[in-house]
């Protein structure tokens, strides 16, 4: 099936350790993420909704699901962008994160935007 190019929404992820706010012997590792959403459809589109899979090493998953991003339901015109930051913690040193943002199109049509899955990861924790 051909993508229809009305709902096109990008999504990229850069992720980064946070030393300062993980205490590792206590198996607590903290991470953050920026994240930026592009609308390349032809329609706008506003998020209303999330769904995260948060996997860590040990492979305990944790799902997490919730209106909008920080507290805010974008709404993205064609070629517009939001980018904003969040965090997770994890009770071990990688792991990874994956998920979908339910967006509305302006035409009424709801559609996910997919998250591809990105590794977070202690520098140095994988060899």
């Amino acid at each position: 099936m051909p993508e229809d190019l009305r709902y096109r929404i990008d999504v990229s992820v850069t992720p980064q350790y946070l030393p300062e706010q993980s205490q590792p012997e206590q198996s607590r590792y903290a991470f953050a993420y920026r994240v930026t959403i592009e609308n390349k459809g032809q329609l706008s589109a506003q998020l209303l909704s999330r769904h995260w899979i948060i996997t860590d090493g040990d492979g305990q998953v944790q799902e997490v699901r919730g209106a909008g991003v920080v507290g805010e339901q974008p709404l993205l015109a064609p070629g517009e962008q939001h980018v904003y930051t969040s965090g997770t913690l994890m009770n071990s040193s990688v792991g990874t994160m994956q998920g979908s943002y339910q967006m509305l199109a302006e035409d009424g049509h709801s559609f996910d935007a997919i998250i591809a899955p990105f590794r977070l990861a202690v520098p140095g924790a994988l060899h």
